[in-house]
């Protein structure tokens, strides 16, 4: 593994989050596999358009690992827009780009790798994408069959912890969308534990904002573990999952203080105009037609 490599998984999947420009532009300039990291690393900085310059030329790259992967990764960050409906297409793409791949197909895929940089990794990816935009377009029973897919036929689920970690995350939006506040929370645990046991910051932070939703919509106070994200992903500059939290925490606040719960409303409305001077066009249009993305006009 390459220094520039095990830099970026640090930042992609670990705790080491602050990578130098100097690194990512290194990145840029070598193969698939530093490029998609580097991806990953800004798409959680919400640094949208510098990601998505990274991402477009690899949709079409030979290996059909790092094409899906591409797909998938910037499916997430038009989904952190609003942008369901294209996520959706985008999605689709990657699960065709391994359809049918077998283990060894393409460069990354010699070994299972740990972080799911693999087929099994790449389908699940594209499914549980698939999944977030079935339950965002309103198709629940559409987000359970896949799910159900994910865990019943993809080894994935059971050999990569980030897959575990995200298909958690949509089983526990599932159950949230369906109103079973019960249901979604051991999901919400269960994506922390397994974030926190293989030492994956981002992870960490947007599971306990899955769990203070469920908390929330059970009629539980989630405004301590919504206020710990907000803080944490502020000083780490994880700005896509700040300002979900400060809406969270202005839910949470509101009934008791208007004024805070305006202000922290205000907060998440800063910070997506901020976010958006850092999206490329089609990410600003897509945030600007959600009713998703708050004050965008």
């Amino acid at each position: 593994m390459s220094d520039i490599e095990a830099r970026l998984r640090a930042a992609a999947f670990g705790t080491d989050l602050a990578v130098p420009d100097a690194v990512l532009a290194d990145a840029a300039a070598a193969g698939p596999l530093p490029r998609w990291l580097a991806a990953v690393v800004l798409g959680g900085r919400g640094d949208y358009a510098r990601a998505a310059a990274l991402l477009e030329p690899l949709l079409g790259c030979r290996d059909r690992v790092f094409a899906s992967l591409a797909a998938s990764t910037l499916a997430s960050h038009r989904r952190q827009l609003g942008g369901h409906a294209n996520a959706r297409v985008l999605d689709a793409a990657a699960l065709r780009a391994v359809a049918g791949a077998d283990r060894g197909t393409g460069t990354a895929d010699v070994a299972p790798d740990p972080d799911g940089i693999d087929v099994a990794g790449a389908r699940a990816d594209a499914l549980l994408g698939l999944a977030a935009d079935a339950l965002a377009l309103g198709r629940q029973r559409e987000a359970r069959t896949l799910l159900a897919r994910v865990a019943d036929a993809e080894p994935a689920v059971e050999s990569c912890w980030r897959t575990r970690v995200r298909h958690a995350w949509v089983s526990a939006e599932v159950e949230l969308a369906a109103g079973d506040a019960a249901a979604a929370r051991p999901y919400a645990e269960r994506a922390a534990a397994v974030a926190r046991e293989h030492g994956g910051s981002r992870h960490v932070l947007k599971s306990d904002l899955v769990l203070a939703a469920a908390l929330g919509v059970a009629g539980a106070t989630p405004d301590a573990l919504a206020r710990q994200v907000r803080d944490h992903t502020r000083k780490l500059g994880l700005y896509p999952l700040t300002w979900p939290a400060a809406l969270l925490l202005a839910d949470a606040t509101g009934t008791d203080d208007a004024a805070a719960a305006s202000e922290l409303r205000q907060e998440a409305s800063s910070i997506v105009h901020a976010l958006l001077r850092r999206a490329d066009p089609l990410g600003r249009n897509l945030a600007s037609a959600s009713p998703w993305v708050p004050n965008v006009d």
